[in-house]
């Protein structure tokens, strides 16, 4: 589903791929005003104005830094520059190129690191790049048609015959991951993205999914993803992080995800598995 954000800079796009226009989209996705980018930018109203309407070219470095100023994704600032005329300035490496090598060893480390805790990388269509022990085993007795690579990490949280039948408080933790899709698609506007979520939200609930309510209460600081694993619900809290300041489009749109357990009784279930 395209939100209204993400509406306004696709339907500007479509009509208009100048700079000028495409920065002004961004601007109004991020509710600033000509004056107050300016301000931030070290530039004029004016100049903004000029720049948006196609009155001034805008130099390069000028470009990189309204986009820095409005938040704008790395693919995105590629795309900018290219409208202005310019070369891209990031590059898109793929996973599997000898120059990220200790990049993937790296996230490799850090997952198993967290084991017996859940922990897993995505990129930006959400498709699994590394995952550890923990995550297979939540996926143990999943039909081999939603393992199949590549792993999606949506489609199999969200399908009737994936994860979701065993995910006691499926409403919420769907609405979670659908929101998060929204808001990642207004940031980033992919097409992509946008089809897997029409995809995965269409996808029916499965009846009696929400199951029964722990013995226990427990008074959780975040919303949990409650998971039956062999007749036992273990509770955890999500994290995700992701790289600070990437030079490169394909790290900026990877996410660590780890799963961090919610009570003590998942804790010691965990560490039992894997002893």
């Amino acid at each position: 589903m395209t939100t209204p954000l993400s509406a306004a800079v696709s339907a500007s796009a479509a009509t208009d791929n100048s700079v000028g226009t495409l920065l002004r989209a961004w601007r109004e996705q991020r509710r600033v005003s000509q004056l107050e980018l300016a301000l931030r930018a070290g530039s004029s109203a004016r100049h903004i104005s000029f720049v948006e309407t196609g009155r001034s070219r805008p130099s390069e470095e000028m470009v990189l830094r309204l986009a820095e100023h409005l938040d704008v994704p790395v693919r995105e600032r590629n795309a900018l520059l290219l409208a202005a005329g310019y070369a891209p300035r990031y590059s898109e490496t793929p996973l599997d190129d000898p120059a990220l090598r200790s990049l993937r060893e790296g996230m490799e480390r850090l997952i198993q690191g967290y084991e017996p805790y859940p922990a897993l990388v995505v990129d930006a269509m959400y498709d699994v790049v590394a995952a550890n022990r923990g995550i297979l085993m939540l996926m143990d007795g999943l039909p081999e048609e939603l393992l199949a690579q590549p792993l999606n990490a949506m489609r199999l949280t969200l399908h009737p015959r994936g994860l979701a039948p065993r995910i006691r408080n499926l409403p919420e933790w769907r609405g979670h991951l659908l929101a998060q899709m929204e808001r990642q698609i207004a940031l980033h506007r992919s097409q992509p993205l946008r089809e897997l979520y029409e995809e995965v939200s269409a996808y029916p609930v499965p009846e009696g999914a929400a199951g029964a309510e722990p013995e226990e209460p427990v008074p959780y600081f975040a919303l949990p993803l409650q998971v039956e694993h062999e007749g036992r619900v273990l509770s955890f809290i999500s994290s995700i992080s992701t790289f600070n300041t990437p030079m490169d489009v394909t790290v900026a749109e990877l996410a660590i995800e780890t799963l961090l357990p919610a009570d003590p009784a998942t804790v010691k279930y965990l560490h039992s598995l894997m002893a």
